[in-house]
């Protein structure tokens, strides 16, 4: 029998075991904090339970344009508050209970459980560190699925109560009165629009010209056009310095020497991979300038039968990423069928109010000259079933090569942006084209419809038409 053992319980670490001990191999999975890891702990599961209490705060904000009235208010929202306290306890408590939900898959498997760290002996066995001590076991294969932790500025350390990562943000008890959002990056922006809906003053400190710089240039600008209407300011260009306490309050310093006080302040300044002190280069495991292991596409590092997953490799900071590659390594190091990581396929989404989803070629690589292809992006204000939910901001945007027509690209931004993907997700992955993409039926009315009709407007377009529709 082979033996696996793995390092890391997140996605990558725990759906990694359940295709090892499918394929009948003797799994050992070590984790030190939890099943799930950071992505259900403390990541992606509690995130998105907290956004979406908070979205339901933003329904109720627009009940008054739908006609919909509570006796003695104008304002619908008015009528509720939010218990920040009772919230988080509810986000923790789902994000145990998935965790136990994946104890409980794992054991049923028969995969063994380790409540510990792990570091590399060698590429033949793994030292893992219990509250028993330590114990060697063999491997004939090693998975690292070590995640990251949220990278720490030297002049703005969290304390844990008013300058916070975004791990520690769930043991707020009160909604804060000022919540200075230090990043405008994916975690940056999501928490900044998740406390904004629920009524916190949100000041976001963003070093770029506009919030979200990594994703979709129009997607971005749609976004922070909503979150300056609703309140929010942005202080663009602008890179903070330190954060300090002072008098009951947070300082922010910001490079140009202008500061920013608030009750709280989120660091979400990036990450750093879990890869130091387990013996990666003594293994032969390489790893990057910044500490992420180098890994080629079916997962492999660089040391013969060891294999890593997740964040902590750098290819693409999803919990969705992070099971693939555990999965592809898996079927890779035991022989099953197996196709190598093609990122083209990835839909991602960044869960803002509202939110962006995206898949294949985007708009960077169009204006960069690195693809060539035509699109065409339509407004959801002109969906019929957007004007039915009170959706004003929002777009879909298809591309597709000139000639062929297939489908290689697609943003989405509204209010289920994550559901919609879906759609040009597989239109992607199954090489459809246009006229393919739009022969296929969709509800009327509904969002998807728009999906549809950006299709049949690129069907429009000859090989010969140069730049894009919008």
């Amino acid at each position: 029998m082979t033996d696996v053992v793995i390092i890391g319980g997140g996605p990558g670490g725990y759906e990694a075991a359940l295709v090892a001990s499918q394929l009948g191999g003797r799994v050992s999975l070590i984790e030190r904090r939890g099943l799930g890891g950071a992505a259900v702990l403390t990541d992606v599961v509690p995130s998105k339970t907290l956004i979406a209490t908070a979205e339901v705060m933003t329904t109720l904000r627009g009940a008054h344009d739908l006609g919909l009235r509570l006796a003695g208010t104008d304002d619908l929202a008015e009528a509720f508050s939010v218990d920040l306290d009772a919230v988080n306890r509810r986000v923790l408590r789902l994000a145990a209970a998935q965790s136990r939900d994946i104890g409980a898959r794992l054991r049923g498997e028969g995969v063994r459980l380790i409540d510990g760290t792990g570091r590399l002996d060698g590429t033949e066995a793994v030292i893992a560190v219990t509250a028993d001590g330590e114990e060697r076991l063999s491997a004939d294969i090693i998975l690292l699925a070590t995640g990251t932790t949220p990278r720490e500025l030297p002049e703005a350390r969290p304390d844990g109560e008013r300058i916070l990562t975004w791990t520690q943000l769930y043991g707020l008890r009160e909604l804060p009165e000022r919540l200075i959002v230090v990043g405008s990056g994916v975690t940056g922006a999501e928490f900044a629009s998740a406390y904004n809906a629920l009524g916190a003053d949100v000041v976001l400190v963003s070093s770029r010209d506009q919030v979200l710089p990594g994703e979709d240039g129009d997607a971005g600008r749609v976004v922070q056009q909503v979150f300056e209407r609703s309140g929010m300011s942005i202080l663009s260009r602008s890179r903070a310095q330190s954060a300090k306490v002072a008098g009951g309050e947070v300082v922010v310093r910001l490079a140009d020497g202008r500061t920013v006080s608030g009750s709280h302040c989120l660091m979400a300044v990036g990450s750093v991979p879990n890869t130091a002190g387990i013996g990666l280069a003594e293994a032969g495991v390489s790893c990057n300038d910044a500490g992420y292991v180098t890994v080629d596409k079916v997962s492999r590092t660089t040391a013969r039968g060891v294999y890593a997953a997740g964040d902590c490799t750098g290819v693409f900071a999803l919990a969705s990423v992070a099971a693939m590659q555990g999965r592809i390594a898996m079927w890779h190091s035991l022989g099953d069928a197996v196709g190598p990581l093609d990122l083209r396929t990835v839909a991602a989404n960044v869960f803002t109010a509202p939110e962006i989803a995206t898949v294949g070629v985007g708009q960077a690589e169009v204006d960069a000259g690195l693809v060539n292809a035509h699109a065409v992006m339509l407004p959801l204000r002109t969906n019929p079933r957007a004007k039915m939910r009170r959706i004003t901001d929002g777009f879909v945007k298809v591309f597709c090569l000139p000639t062929t027509r297939i489908v290689i690209g697609g943003v989405v931004v509204a209010p289920i942006a994550s559901e919609l993907i879906e759609t040009l997700s597989l239109a992607v992955r199954e090489k459809l084209t246009v006229d393919q993409l739009a022969e296929s039926f969709t509800v009327y009315p509904s969002l998807s419809g728009s999906i549809a009709e950006a299709a049949r407007r690129l069907h429009t377009h000859s090989a010969a038409d140069a730049g894009s529709v919008y």
